[in-house]
């Protein structure tokens, strides 16, 4: 009985470790496949595919992984992954605008873009890193970017790409 006793336990180990295996590949895979920026989404995409963990053990998982957050959008990434693309660097700009844009005022060629607080930076680094043509560059404090763009042709272009974004 001893040896059987062993043996289950041994079975539950291997069987836990795989489990582990598994959804640890599945948070890669969904990770690397779409912008997951909280555990708490991470936790609902794993219970759609049939893998139900708690907060901590998604804690625990994220640690072991070495995932980071991207300062673009919040979203998780691996540690040291690679440059950005043109494209991903425009979804990072579309979901931030999305979620943060409060509202967008031009004057002349100067773009007013108003947030809710603390999220002026996060937007304005999207703006940056997705190199928009309209814009020659930001200044962004609390809840406030003023981007400076390179004509009053262009300022409108950006506005109204801003609230295509914010599905305004």
């Amino acid at each position: 009985m001893n040896i059987f006793l062993h043996w289950r336990k041994s079975s539950v180990f291997f069987s836990h470790v795989a489990m582990k295996s598994r959804r640890q590949g599945l948070i890669l895979e969904l990770i690397e496949r779409e912008a997951v920026q909280s555990q708490e989404a991470l936790r609902r995409r794993l219970r759609s595919r049939g893998f139900e963990a708690t907060q901590a053990t998604i804690s625990r998982d994220i640690k072991a992984l070495g995932l980071v957050k991207r300062a673009v959008d919040g979203a998780y990434q691996r540690a040291g992954a690679a440059a950005e693309t043109p494209r991903s660097t425009m979804n990072a700009l579309e979901h931030t605008t999305a979620e943060f844009l409060r509202t967008v005022a031009r004057v002349k060629q100067l773009v007013v873009i108003r947030t809710g607080a603390g999220q002026a930076q996060p937007l304005a680094v999207a703006m940056d890193r997705a190199q928009l043509p309209e814009a020659v560059g930001t200044i962004a404090g609390d809840d406030t970017i003023l981007v400076i763009a390179r004509d009053d042709r262009r300022a409108a272009s950006l506005v109204r790409r801003l609230e295509g974004y914010a599905g305004r």
